[in-house]
């Protein structure tokens, strides 16, 4: 059984992670505005671009991390990166005069919350599912639900630093949240029952088995979904559907927060609506949700604040069951299938942050068709998740 310490520095883990995961989207308009570092479209979307690479390399090398260092030093260097990455945020604002400078900074710092990200979110995942092997599904959800938690506060602090003309205090609190979080979790004994998991995997070989694919494909096109909303709600309540900065802070909060909800929904009434069933349904909403949004008209915030909310109840569940459900069946790679399925999304992350602002500038398309084409996405997803809860006999060996 793990130590109580323990489960608190993997679940604190999951708020502060997903606090500074958006703490980036969450500032928008603040890097968009020509008062502070007056980015381009193209250039807020290729802002992400580095944390896409290095969140995609620091996950699939996660499992061979593990195996040379530990799980417990992996997860430490994902906070210290995570650390890092805000420390930059806050000196870009003293540079930003210099706009070359100052976009240069914040491409170091995404690259940095990339590393963390690729390296953290597969290590909690990991110790969740080792904590509680006979409630993977339920533990991986409740941790997912604290990062969305996490998710949903960013934008209300940010509107909260903005009004006091300080939009740095987040990075600021979100530094030194992790760095108690280091001092405390350097202290303590994690990963034991992990680490053997990885020496198993090790000696288990790394070919991966076909099943892999199809959760992959799915982490992917869940990654394009979910960025479209949680990198894009804020410009597209400001530019296309007239709504003040609060308004586009409440509708990310909303986004975020309906994801928290969904998740700890899903969790209590697993036995009344099995997981299963809610991975076949959800990626529906998604697509009903981006087809209600494209079509709002100009002036429609509060439509648009409603239509976010639903958007994030259909994405709620679906990352952190894709990784449960692969984690159970393909036990022989288990240490790898976090990783590999967090670098996939993260795939589909580069894919939404920087193609829209191309997309906007080259092709001529609105945010709102792009919304439109997005609701294709996530149908693709909807019938992917159909072969997704099938789950075929004798994957845990290897899958064919």
């Amino acid at each position: 059984m793990p130590q109580r310490n323990e489960i608190v520095s993997v679940y604190a883990a999951g708020v502060i992670q997903g606090v500074a995961l958006v703490t980036f989207p969450a500032a928008s308009t603040v890097f968009t505005s020509s008062a502070h570092y007056g980015l381009s479209t193209t250039e807020y979307g290729g802002m992400f671009l580095p944390q896409a690479i290095t969140a995609i390399g620091s996950s699939l090398m996660g499992a061979g991390l593990t195996r040379r260092l530990g799980i417990k030093r992996v997860f430490l260097l994902g906070l210290a990166a995570n650390l890092l990455a805000m420390v930059l945020l806050v000196l870009s604002q003293f540079v930003v005069i210099n706009r070359p400078l100052a976009y240069g900074i914040l491409l170091v710092a995404t690259a940095s919350m990339g590393v963390g990200f690729g390296l953290t979110v597969p290590a909690i995942n990991t110790f969740a599912a080792t904590f509680f092997p006979q409630a993977v599904d339920k533990a991986v959800l409740i941790l997912n639900a604290l990062l969305g938690l996490g998710t949903a506060l960013a934008p209300i602090f940010v509107a909260i630093f903005v009004g006091l003309g300080i939009w740095w205090g987040l990075p600021v609190v979100v530094g030194a949240l992790t760095v108690a979080l280091l001092s405390f979790s350097f202290r303590l004994p994690l990963g034991e029952k992990t680490q053997g998991s990885a020496t198993e995997a090790q000696k288990g070989g790394m070919k991966l088995p076909r099943r892999f694919w199809v959760f992959a494909t799915f982490a992917l096109l869940y990654g394009i979904c979910e960025t479209m909303n949680g990198n894009w709600a804020s410009l597209y309540m400001i530019k296309k559907l007239g709504g003040s900065t609060t308004l586009a802070s409440l509708a990310l909060t909303m986004f975020w927060g309906a994801v928290t909800v969904g998740r700890i929904l899903f969790a209590a009434i697993e036995k009344w609506f099995p997981e299963r069933s809610a991975c076949e349904v959800l990626p529906f909403v998604v697509a009903s949700a981006f087809f209600v949004t494209s079509f709002l008209p100009t002036g429609g915030a509060h439509l648009g604040i409603m239509a976010f909310a639903l958007a994030g109840l259909g994405c709620s569940a679906l990352l952190p069951l894709t990784v449960s459900f692969a984690e159970e069946e393909l036990t022989t790679i288990a240490v790898s299938v976090a990783g590999g399925l967090i670098a996939f999304y993260q795939i589909g992350y580069g894919v939404a942050a920087f193609g829209v602002g191309p997309l906007q500038s080259r092709a001529g398309l609105g945010l709102n068709t792009i919304y439109r084409g997005t609701a294709i996405v996530a149908l693709m997803m909807s019938a992917l998740s159909f072969v997704i809860i099938r789950r075929p006999a004798a994957v845990g060996s290897g899958g064919r």
